[in-house]
């Protein structure tokens, strides 16, 4: 039969690799890491894609991106974009939509995502007249249900990207409040522009609090100080990304795209915000 004495000695070496395990979790949890993959959206780069789609993929890869989000494919076809990605070693998991104007052409957009290769369709924005007063933001969230189901059927995932006027007061809330609220997890993602959540006066880390696991896709792009917020290229600026990217898990960050509206040099400004984020540790 053991003794006490042995039963002491394995209570004792259990407790020991328990809390040495604990320890190692957490500094495992306090080791700081950099992104995975850094992708950019091409709306940066919209002057030089009209000119050379090919080409400018190939420099985006050259600077270092693995990933890029498309924001309208300039003539080319589907099998086109897609042999393009593979010669320069990208993938490209999102690309900016209009919204549908029917459910045939909200097919046709699912048809050629998966061609392609995406993962996520996103709504880049919706016109002033699709959003005057409360009810309008309710309609247009059950439109965004209706599209999620729909791309989910078609092995895809539907998401909307915000700018700033989605935090305008509507209501008892905001616009954006409402699509989150009204939006079912299972069908609708968001692309969070952290840009404009800044601009618009709303808060990264609250929204996260919030409505978490509702953000896999981000836009990473700088804010100067307030109060003119002006757009700069990533690092140049005052928001902190690496709190914000600190908050991957609850979040549910999983790609990150860099993106600036209107870069004097694109490819210069694709290149500055590319190596801030590649020494950026969170």
């Amino acid at each position: 039969m053991p003794t006490r004495r042995d039963f002491l000695t394995t209570l004792g070496v259990a407790l020991g690799a328990a809390s040495l395990g604990c320890a190692r979790a957490l500094e495992a949890e306090d080791v700081t890491r950099p992104l995975p993959r850094i992708g950019i959206q091409l709306y940066t780069l919209r002057s030089l894609m009209e000119k050379d789609v090919e080409g400018t993929l190939a420099r985006v890869a050259r600077i270092g991106y693995k990933e890029v989000e498309f924001a309208g494919y300039f003539g080319r076809t589907a099998a086109q974009i897609r042999d393009m990605l593979r010669a320069n070693g990208l993938t490209s998991p999102s690309t900016h939509i209009p919204f549908p104007a029917s459910d045939d052409a909200w097919k046709r957009t699912l048809d050629e995502a998966n061609a392609i290769g995406h993962g996520w369709v996103v709504i880049a924005g919706l016109d002033a007249a699709m959003r005057k007063n409360p009810e309008d933001w309710v309609r247009v969230a059950e439109r965004f249900n209706a599209l999620g189901a729909k791309a989910k059927e078609n092995g895809l995932r539907f998401a909307y990207h915000n700018h700033d006027f989605e935090f305008a007061r509507v209501g008892d809330g905001t616009g954006l409040d409402s699509l989150l609220s009204k939006t079912d997890p299972k069908f609708v993602d968001f692309e969070m522009d952290i840009y404009w959540v800044v601009k618009g006066g709303g808060d990264p880390l609250d929204l996260i609090t919030r409505h978490p696991h509702r953000f896999p896709l981000m836009h990473a792009k700088d804010a100067t100080a307030a109060p003119a917020r002006a757009m700069v290229d990533v690092g140049s600026g005052t928001i902190d990304f690496a709190k914000i990217f600190a908050r991957e898990k609850e979040s549910g960050m999983v790609h990150v795209f860099v993106e600036h509206d209107s870069p004097t040099d694109p490819l210069q400004s694709a290149t500055n915000s590319y190596r801030y984020l590649a020494g950026l540790k969170y």
